[in-house]
């Protein structure tokens, strides 16, 4: 079997890929041999930006079916009939850490899916909680700051990490949840995943719902103490990617069961909890899951770089039937997913493989910047309206209107009845066994315990303290004991 020819990006034949052109044997190289400076040029511009948030992290390709009829909540077309399957993409990613972070480490993981649907790609991106640190954007940059190295020691500092969750008692829920049992997942398979967000769903009949969505991992919840991730990442720092890839590979293929929460949009005002606040959860109680379909992962990709690297996400792309809510921080987000893709990726990022539609057609009006490969006929306009067959509007909104009343200005949340940064934290802790609570109080002690500034530590005890007396008290005896020794 002959091999096939090595060529220059001009697609010329290369003669000498182990040589460089040089004036003379032993001579100096020669500015002429076009394939060494295209190769080190090339070379030069292999890596891209990394992702500021959610840098580290893994995909592999799937599909979703239809298990249960939900028209009567949503039109959305990929839903809309039982046994009915999608292509789709997901990403998992860690979030604080750089690309060459470890995998197995206590942080939140990213959990995003594109769906290839007949109306145009739908994202869904979420994490592996339901809840998050902040509920307004305009904390996302200082708070993700916090978290990263220090721009002085280069180092993911205690004091900076803690200072901010000192002075933002709301993430005081999430913070529960992360320094808890699940903090450290033992793979990407054996974790759920969290729309997170609140999300509209609108029906054939114009009816509104107000939406969260849950992946419960078929695979079973499997998390990892501190002292096992830490023997993991000495072992394998790429241990998620490890095991998805060798997962699918061997054929074993890891699904999640969706479920949703729906709560009628008349009903929002008057619930107990902000609907819309990224801080708390709708108790199942109130809310009671729902069956909608079943996600499987069967495919690797075969590029990690194209597809897993330059796969991006915006929550903006949304469906007809499907919309986003008066939730804050998903109000940020719209903007700046698809911002950082463009700045990252350049504005044609939509048309790489990974991110095109699949079972739509991609028809509008975007022409040229970095790297366009869209080509149109040559009578095809680049304006609308025109007297032409270029595309045209719908007028079918893909959402329903949300009624908007009040002045304007930086406005705190509208209170609800429990609405405070401590209750669902509390409940939370309420119920963990003896033993999930023993391990919450030494991961937290272990990270506090390290802070040099005692007011930072007294102002964050006043948060666990206002959740639960005996998870404050427990906290700060545990802190003391740690900080005499």
């Amino acid at each position: 079997m002959s091999k096939r020819v090595l060529t220059t990006e001009s697609g010329a034949p290369v003669a000498d890929n182990q040589n460089s052109a040089v004036a003379g044997a032993g001579g100096p190289l020669l500015l002429q041999d076009q394939h060494l400076l295209e190769k080190l040029a090339r070379f030069n511009r292999e890596r891209i930006p990394e992702r500021v948030v959610h840098a580290r992290g893994s995909g592999a390709y799937g599909h979703f079916e239809v298990t249960d009829d939900i028209t009567g909540f949503t039109r959305a077309a990929f839903l809309s009939e039982v046994g009915k399957r999608t292509d789709l993409f997901l990403r998992f990613s860690t979030v604080a850490d750089s690309l060459g972070g470890a995998d197995a480490v206590r942080d939140p993981r990213g959990f995003a899916v594109k769906f290839y649907t007949e109306e145009g790609n739908y994202d869904l991106v979420g994490n592996n909680t339901p809840v998050f640190f902040v509920r307004d954007p305009i904390k996302f940059p200082d708070f993700i700051h916090s978290q990263k190295r220090d721009p002085f020691t280069g180092r993911q500092e205690p004091d900076n990490v803690w200072d901010f969750w000192a002075h933002s008692p709301e993430a005081t829920h999430q913070v529960t949840w992360l320094m808890g049992d699940r903090g450290i997942p033992a793979s990407y398979r054996h974790m759920n995943g969290y729309g997170s967000h609140t999300y509209q769903w609108n029906n054939a009949d114009g009816e509104v719902f107000w939406v969260k969505y849950h992946f419960k991992t078929n695979q079973g919840v499997r998390s990892l103490s501190a002292g096992q991730a830490a023997e993991t990442v000495g072992r394998d720092a790429n241990s998620h990617q490890t095991d998805l890839l060798q997962a699918i590979e061997r054929g074993m293929h890891p699904s999640w069961t969706l479920y949703v929460q729906i709560m009628p949009a008349a009903e929002a005002d008057g619930y107990r909890f902000n609907p819309f606040d990224l801080t708390k959860v709708w108790p199942h109680a109130d809310y009671p899951l729902k069956r909608v379909g079943r996600l499987v992962l069967d495919r690797n990709p075969d590029n990690v770089f194209a597809e897993v690297e330059q796969a991006a996400f915006s929550p903006n792309n949304f469906v007809p039937g499907i919309g986003p809510s008066p939730d804050k921080m998903l109000q940020g987000r719209l903007f700046a997913y698809a911002d950082a893709h463009r700045y990252r990726l350049g504005v044609n990022h939509t048309q790489l493989p990974v991110n095109a539609p699949r079972a739509a057609v991609a028809d509008n009006y975007g022409r040229d910047g970095l790297m366009a490969t869209r080509r149109g006929s040559r009578h095809d306009k680049n304006y609308e309206p025109n007297s032409y067959a270029g595309p045209a509007q719908t007028g079918a909104p893909l959402t329903a209107p949300l009624e908007v009343r009040g002045w304007t200005g930086t406005h705190a949340a509208p209170q609800h009845t429990k609405d405070d940064d401590f209750f669902q934290a509390g409940e939370l802790y309420r119920l963990m066994s003896e033993d999930e609570r023993a391990r919450l109080v030494a991961n937290i002690a272990g990270g506090l315990s390290q802070v040099s500034r005692e007011d930072v530590i007294e102002r964050i005890l006043a948060h666990f303290h206002a959740a639960d007396p005996e998870y404050g008290r427990r906290v700060e005896e545990a802190v003391r004991d740690l900080r005499e020794k």
